[in-house]
C-alpha cells in the first residue's frame, strides 16, 4: 500500500527560472508569458522533476496542466533525437484524459512548451478518421497524450508501443471513473512497465481515486492547494429562482441585461441532456442570439468548429452537455449560465471553474426551478456555503433589480474587513474591469493530432 505524504503550501513561490528547465523549455514558458508558477506547479514541479510519483489536486483553472507537461519534457528532453528513424523516437510519456477537449487542452500546452526542443508529441482522440493518426504514430512519437478507447484502437492496430513508456499521467482521473474508463484504463496501465513514474491530477479526490492511487501509484506525495470543492474565489456566484418553462427567457434576459451594460454577451450555457442542449442553442438562435450546441452525438470536427467560432467572437454563446464541463481552456472567459442544475454535485464546481480561472474575474449564474432546490442543497452542503439568490434582470425595466450579477470581482485585500452580502450588493459596476474574449490561434497540429517538428 502506498504511504502518502502531505505537502503543505509554499510561503513564496519561486521564478520558473529558479527550477532548473532547459533552455528551450524555459525560453518557450516566457515566451507565453509566464514567470511566476501557481501553487499547484510551484509544489507539484519539483517532485516530478524527481521522479516521483505525484497526486495533484487544484481548483479548476490553476495551471494543472503545466503543472505535469513542464516537468516531464524537462525528464524526457536528454532521450530527445533528432534522428529520422521511428525507433529513436519511442513513446516516453502518455498522458490519458477522459474527453476529446481536454486531451486538445492537454496537447495545445505541450506543443507550445516543447517547440524548441526535439521532442515530438501528438494527440489521439476519436471521432476523428484514425488514418492520419496512424501515419504520425508510426512516424515516432515521445509524449502522446490520448483518450482511453482511442489508444486502444491504436493498440489494437499495432500502431501504438507502450513497452518504453517512462511517465504515465492520469488527467482528470475522476471523470474518467465516472465515465466508466477503469476496465480501458487496467487494460493501458497492464502494457506500460511496472517500473514507471505515475501521475494522478484532478480537481476532487474521492475515495475511488485514493483507492485507485493506492493500486497504481508508488509512495505518492499528495499535493492540494486549495480546499475540495471548492470554486476560484475570482467566480461570482448568483442563483436565480425560474419556473422551468420561464428558463429559456431567463438566459435571454440575462445576456442582454449584460449587454445594456456595456459587458460581452459572450457565455457557456451548460444543460444536462443533448436534446435540451440542441433545443435550447436552436431557441436563442431564434431570440436573435448567436448560438451553438457542444455534446456528445456532435462529431469531433462539428465540436471543433463551433469551439473555433465561439473562440474567436463570431458566436455569443456556447450550450453544451458536460462533455464541456471540463477540458474546455478559453482565455477570460466571462460568463458560465446554469440552466439546470447537474444531478452531481462536484460537476458544479467543474462547470463554473470555465470561468474566472488563472486569476481572472468572471461570473457564475444558476437557473434553479423549484424542482432542484434538493440540487441546489447538495451544491450548497458541499462547497459549504449558501449561495446568493437574486431576482432575475430585467433590462426593460433598468438593473436595480440586480446590482450584484454587474458587480466586477474584486480581490478582497486581507488587511480589510471581509465584504459581506450587503455591501457587495451596492458595489459600484467598473464595466471597464470585466474580463472579455481574448481570440486565441489554436496550432493546426493539435486540431489534426499532429506533432511539432524542430523548426
Amino acid at each position: 500500500m502506498s504511504t502518502e505524504q502531505n505537502i503543505s503550501p509554499v510561503e513564496k513561490a519561486p521564478t520558473f527560472a529558479e527550477f532548473g528547465f532547459a533552455e528551450p523549455i524555459l525560453r518557450a514558458i516566457l515566451e507565453q508569458g509566464y514567470t511566476q508558477p501557481t501553487p499547484i506547479q510551484a509544489q507539484a514541479m519539483p517532485h516530478v522533476m524527481q521522479g516521483r510519483d505525484v497526486m495533484g489536486a487544484a481548483q479548476t483553472g490553476t495551471g494543472k496542466t503545466a503543472a505535469f507537461v513542464l516537468p516531464i519534457l524537462q525528464n524526457i528532453l536528454p532521450l530527445a533525437s533528432n534522428s529520422a528513424s521511428p525507433a529513436r523516437h519511442p513513446i516516453r510519456a502518455l498522458v490519458l484524459t477522459p474527453t476529446r477537449e481536454l486531451a486538445d487542452q492537454v496537447a495545445d500546452n505541450a506543443f507550445k512548451y516543447a517547440k524548441y526542443t526535439d521532442i515530438r508529441t501528438a494527440v489521439v482522440f476519436g471521432g476523428v478518421d484514425m488514418s492520419a493518426q496512424t501515419t504520425l504514430l508510426r512516424s515516432g512519437i515521445e509524449l502522446l497524450i490520448a483518450t482511453p478507447g482511442r489508444l486502444l484502437d491504436h493498440i489494437t492496430q499495432k500502431t501504438a508501443n507502450l513497452s518504453q513508456v517512462q511517465i504515465l499521467i492520469l488527467d482528470e482521473a475522476d471523470r474518467m471513473l465516472d465515465m466508466g474508463f477503469l476496465p480501458d484504463l487496467q487494460r493501458i496501465i497492464s502494457l506500460i512497465p511496472a517500473q514507471r513514474q505515475t501521475l494522478l491530477f484532478s480537481a476532487t479526490f474521492s475515495p475511488e481515486i485514493k483507492k485507485l492511487a493506492q493500486s497504481y501509484l508508488r509512495d505518492p506525495v499528495t499535493i492540494e492547494v486549495a480546499r475540495q470543492n471548492a470554486a476560484a474565489d475570482t467566480v461570482q456566484q448568483v442563483i436565480h429562482m425560474v419556473p422551468s418553462e420561464q428558463k429559456k427567457d431567463a438566459v435571454v434576459k440575462v445576456l442582454n441585461a449584460r449587454i445594456q451594460k456595456g459587458l460581452s454577451r459572450q457565455a457557456i450555457v451548460f444543460t444536462n441532456s443533448r436534446i435540451g442542449c440542441s433545443k435550447l442553442a436552436s431557441a436563442l438562435e431564434r431570440s436573435g442570439i448567436k448560438a451553438g450546441a457542444i455534446h456528445g452525438d456532435k462529431s469531433q470536427i462539428e465540436r471543433m468548429q463551433i469551439l473555433e467560432a465561439f473562440k474567436n467572437g463570431t458566436m455569443d454563446v456556447l450550450v453544451a452537455t458536460d462533455v464541456a464541463a471540463r477540458g474546455l481552456d478559453i482565455a477570460d472567459m466571462p460568463c458560465v449560465i446554469n440552466h439546470e442544475l447537474p444531478f452531481n454535485a462536484e460537476d458544479y464546481v467543474h462547470r463554473i471553474g470555465r470561468t474566472g480561472r488563472a486569476g481572472a474575474r468572471g461570473d457564475a449564474i444558476a437557473l434553479v426551478d423549484p424542482s432542484e432546490e434538493r440540487l441546489l442543497a447538495d451544491i450548497e452542503k458541499l462547497m459549504n456555503r449558501q449561495l446568493i439568490r437574486m431576482p432575475v434582470p430585467d433590462p426593460a425595466g433598468g438593473v436595480a433589480a440586480d446590482p450584484f450579477f454587474y458587480m466586477p470581482y474584486v480581490a478582497q485585500d486581507p488587511n480589510q474587513p471581509a465584504k459581506t452580502a450587503a455591501s457587495d450588493e451596492v458595489a459600484k459596476t467598473n464595466p471597464a474591469s470585466q474580463p472579455s474574449i481574448k481570440p486565441a490561434a489554436k496550432p493546426v497540429a493539435a486540431l489534426l493530432g499532429g506533432f511539432k517538428k524542430k523548426p
